[in-house]
């Protein structure tokens, strides 16, 4: 699909063999694009090897690559880098401009809000608006015309855009806590959740992202010479998850103290985040932590409220401190502390 800065034209990609999960339907948006400026999408077809047979099939699919290369090169044919979503034509280097706009931004919040407001000046056929409640944040799409055939393509290429984009900015990846959009689920409705993780809606209006507010305090991580490069090559940006997450340590933190019984290894940990334990071990490591000592940590102030606020058994306050037995429990207060829980309790002040 499109992307907010296609490949320059020497950094075409191999069409080597990948999962072919892009739907059919965005190509025909694409050739739908060539039929409003009544010119042949025929060269650009051929340069992505899209069989005329594809075309003719509503289920068929084709790779990431193939999409890459025909949205590249139908931008630079067309010269409209938005592909016929808009009243007028947004010129080559338009989306990069916006990428420049918001590079200088001190935090992630600075960059999408200079973003949204940047990108009204280009079209006022949309407006984008970043907006925050509680610890989540929102990023929605107000369709201020009719976008007709090509609405489905418009509204999911500009959110993939805009979260590859910050993905990028931050170098880090940001899950989503869930996508929507204001019309009935189509077809090919599976590759929604290759797209947006998290569950998608639809016939939700309007069309949006969610996800954890957390990220917007983020700083950039990018520079000029950064985003030089990058534009090479942006849409794998929209196609392929970060594997970084420069959150991790939190969301640790926060399952380990939401679920302790559901913690008590890397495992059932690395499931509940929706990573491997590998990945898990590795990113936290990155971050500059450990599973083991967050553990610690978390089950220490969890154990030291417990003991001195309340009266409960110490088998009740290791259970709700997340562990699995009294006994480790004790062993592991008494390397803490130096005492055993009910020395510690004995020597505060605990309030029933």
């Amino acid at each position: 699909m499109p992307f907010y800065a296609p490949p320059a034209p020497f950094a075409t990609p191999s069409l080597t063999p990948g999962p072919a999960v892009t739907p059919i339907a965005f190509v025909h948006a694409i050739v739908q694009a060539y039929t409003q400026r009544n010119r042949s999408p025929a060269e650009a077809l051929a340069l992505a090897q899209i069989a005329p047979t594809a075309l003719a099939d509503p289920a068929a699919r084709i790779t990431a690559a193939q999409m890459e290369r025909i949205s590249g090169a139908a931008m630079l044919e067309l010269d409209d880098e938005a592909l016929g979503w808009f009243s007028r034509r947004l010129p080559w280097g338009s989306y990069g401009m916006l990428a420049r706009a918001s590079l200088s931004a001190p935090t992630l919040d600075v960059a999408l809000k200079r973003w949204c407001r940047h990108h009204g000046l280009l079209t006022d056929d949309i407006t984008l608006n970043l907006t925050v409640a509680g610890d989540t944040a929102t990023l929605t799409i107000t369709e201020q015309r009719e976008l007709g055939a090509l609405r489905e393509f418009c509204l999911v290429s500009v959110l993939c855009n805009i979260h590859g984009l910050a993905c990028w900015l931050v170098d880090s990846r940001i899950p989503l806590q869930s996508a929507q959009f204001p019309f009935a689920a189509p077809a090919h409705h599976d590759v929604y959740g290759v797209l947006f993780s998290g569950p998608t809606a639809f016939d939700t209006a309007p069309a949006g992202i969610r996800f954890d507010a957390r990220y917007l305090a983020l700083p950039l991580r990018r520079d000029e010479p950064a985003l030089q490069q990058m534009l090479k090559r942006a849409l794998p940006l929209t196609v392929l998850q970060y594997r970084r997450d420069r959150l991790l340590v939190q969301r640790v933190r926060q399952a380990l103290v939401a679920h302790p019984a559901l913690t008590h290894s890397a495992e059932a940990l690395a499931a509940l985040l929706h990573v491997s334990p590998r990945t898990l071990h590795r990113q936290l490591k990155d971050e500059g932590a450990s599973l083991q000592a967050l553990k610690d940590d978390v089950r220490k102030n969890r154990a030291l409220e417990l003991l001195l606020r309340t009266a409960r058994p110490i088998k009740q306050v290791a259970e709700a401190a997340g562990f699995q037995n009294e006994k480790s429990f004790i062993r592991a207060f008494r390397g803490w502390t130096g005492e055993s829980p009910a020395e510690f309790r004995r020597a505060g002040t605990p309030l029933v």
